[in-house]
């Protein structure tokens, strides 16, 4: 093995090391110039997206997605936070301009509770049904008692006096 050959290897092993190491960080998609001056209201900014689904990525905050539709929704909820709305108004306002789709959490009222409800209702039934089953086939497995022909009894008799 030449030194040119080690060096590839090292190198490749350098590379693969930091994605590697880099695949364990969080994503974070927010762009300098969204970063507002103010720290507070950048720390409520970021705590608000936090909480908040693209709705392109589905499973990323707007603050680890790269789509264009969570950068529009990482600056209105700046936006929002500069005109001093409170976290909770510009919540609001967001879910009310895109749904409750957004939030990383949704509410468990109205017509989500049965979103909520369901696995719990799921295995519930689940069970029932296993035991609906199960009381069913040992009722069906039971051993049922016949009556003796006279012929047999008489047999019988015969056999228990020997």
């Amino acid at each position: 093995m030449s030194a040119r050959d080690g060096l590839w290897r090292f190198a490749a092993a350098v590379a693969m090391a930091a994605m590697v190491l880099g695949a364990g960080l969080p994503a974070v998609a927010v762009q300098p110039d969204e970063v507002l001056s103010d720290t507070q209201l950048e720390e409520r900014a970021r705590d608000i997206s936090a909480g908040l689904r693209c709705v392109v990525c589905r499973n990323e905050s707007i603050d680890q997605s790269n789509a264009e539709i969570a950068r529009d929704l990482r600056l209105l909820v700046r936006e929002r936070l500069v005109a001093g709305d409170s976290d909770d108004d510009v919540m609001r306002y967001i879910v009310e301009r895109y749904g409750e789709y957004v939030l990383m959490r949704p509410t468990m009222t109205g017509s989500n509770i049965l979103l909520w409800l369901a696995p719990l209702m799921l295995i519930v039934a689940g069970g029932g049904l296993s035991l609906a089953y199960i009381r069913r086939r040992a009722a069906s497995a039971a051993p049922t008692e016949a009556a003796l022909s006279p012929e047999e009894e008489a047999r019988l008799a015969a056999i228990l006096k020997e």
